[in-house]
């Protein structure tokens, strides 16, 4: 190519029309990246939401957030939808939880999004838990963190033998949120403490049996339970839940299969029931037994801090209400991001994959009353407000 067709080409790309069809491409490129990363689609009678992206296990990240709170609340009052189902795509997850590296690593940018994604990540969990409309999430794969903040407020839940539920935020020097301090100490006996200081996962049906899920079905017929859904006409609450009913009824899948951690009921009952984790950990090394003796492994491998801000948060959260839960847990994850263990926790676990965090403090000893009631503190103009 010589100088002068060179120079007639960089013209034409110089100039202004082209300057702004190219900005104006990109723009819309940009958006509809950010569009792709969740699918709100109107079908038959209900209004259904996809998690698209199936690459990141559907981690759910501020732009996403953005786009289902106001449609969930369009979809709330059009009178031609009567349910709304929620779903990942990919088959792998439901969603494996928040985009937690994006707000790690915007800190180090002083950026604003630690604050956005908490506060507009619990105003959608409130918006779910009070929706007008039966919500259904079919939580098929992995369940953690903000995925089941995504799924347990709704009205039904639907698990599937490839269900895998967990609360693993204290081995990333977070606590578990999006209403944890809600819903884990209304499970049975102490099984929420237990699942929310060990991140003990659950799979299958014991997602149903533990009380996550409100139904259980098997994962070959989930295209056609929502096929159904979809189908029905002007469905009642009674309706939609009459179709889930029959779907598991008729599972099989597991049907005979007792609970995993049936067995150890009572002594979870009983080595949870203390109110203090240093108590917690003495039951455990007293029983000494080969179950106590591996929860203690994996409890001393956990954020000291963030064991003790998780007791104290389902302590304080079993006679609040879900929105007060939600007010404190924003207190509680901004403090969080100021402090050292939640970033470490992500390099470790995230970044770097060492799986060796170097925690500050690095024994429950050292996590003073002072430095945890200061994470409780009201956040005055900045609390989280309904």
């Amino acid at each position: 190519m010589g100088l002068r067709e060179m120079w007639r080409l960089m013209s034409r790309f110089n100039s202004s029309k082209r300057t702004n069809i190219i900005l104006q491409h990109l723009r819309m490129s940009k958006h509809t990246d950010a569009a792709a990363e969740v699918l709100l689609e109107r079908k038959g009678c209900a209004g259904v939401i996809t998690l698209n992206r199936p690459k990141f296990l559907n981690a759910l990240n501020l732009s996403m957030i953005r786009q289902i709170y106001p449609q969930l609340k369009k979809w709330e009052q059009d009178p031609e939808a009567f349910l709304i189902i929620i779903k990942g795509a990919g088959g792998k997850a439901f969603c494996a939880g928040g985009d937690i590296r994006v707000i790690s690593e915007a800190r180090k940018a002083n950026q604003k999004i630690a604050q956005d994604f908490f506060r507009e990540e619990y105003m959608l969990n409130n918006a779910i838990d009070s929706c007008q409309k039966p919500y259904i999430a079919l939580i098929h794969g992995i369940t953690m963190g903000g995925g089941v903040g995504l799924s347990v407020h709704g009205q039904f839940r639907v698990a599937t033998e490839k269900s895998l539920f967990a609360m693993p935020e204290t081995a990333i020097g977070l606590f578990p949120d999006v209403g944890g301090g809600y819903f884990l100490p209304r499970l049975q006996g102490k099984l929420g403490c237990f699942l929310a200081l060990t991140g003990f996962r659950l799979k299958g049906r014991d997602v149903y049996a533990a009380g996550i899920a409100t139904h259980f079905v098997d994962s070959e017929k989930l295209g056609m339970l929502e096929e159904d859904l979809l189908a029905l006409k002007s469905p009642s609450k009674e309706n939609i839940a009459d179709v889930l009913e029959t779907y598991h009824a008729k599972s099989k899948i597991d049907q005979d299969k007792s609970f995993i951690l049936e067995e150890h009921m009572d002594k979870i009952n009983s080595w949870f029931s203390a109110n203090t984790m240093e108590q917690i950990i003495e039951n455990l090394q007293q029983d000494g037994s080969s179950f106590a003796l591996e929860q203690l492994k994996v409890i001393n491998k956990m954020s000291p801090t963030s064991l003790k801000i998780t007791l104290r948060q389902l302590m304080e959260g079993s006679s609040k209400t879900l929105q007060e839960v939600l007010t404190m847990e924003y207190r509680l994850s901004q403090a969080c991001m100021r402090g050292h263990d939640f970033h470490e926790g992500v390099r470790a676990v995230l970044i770097d994959k060492d799986q060796s965090p170097k925690w500050k403090p690095a024994d429950l000893k050292e996590v003073t009353d002072e430095a945890l009631n200061n994470h409780f503190k009201p956040l005055g103009s900045n609390d989280l407000k309904f």
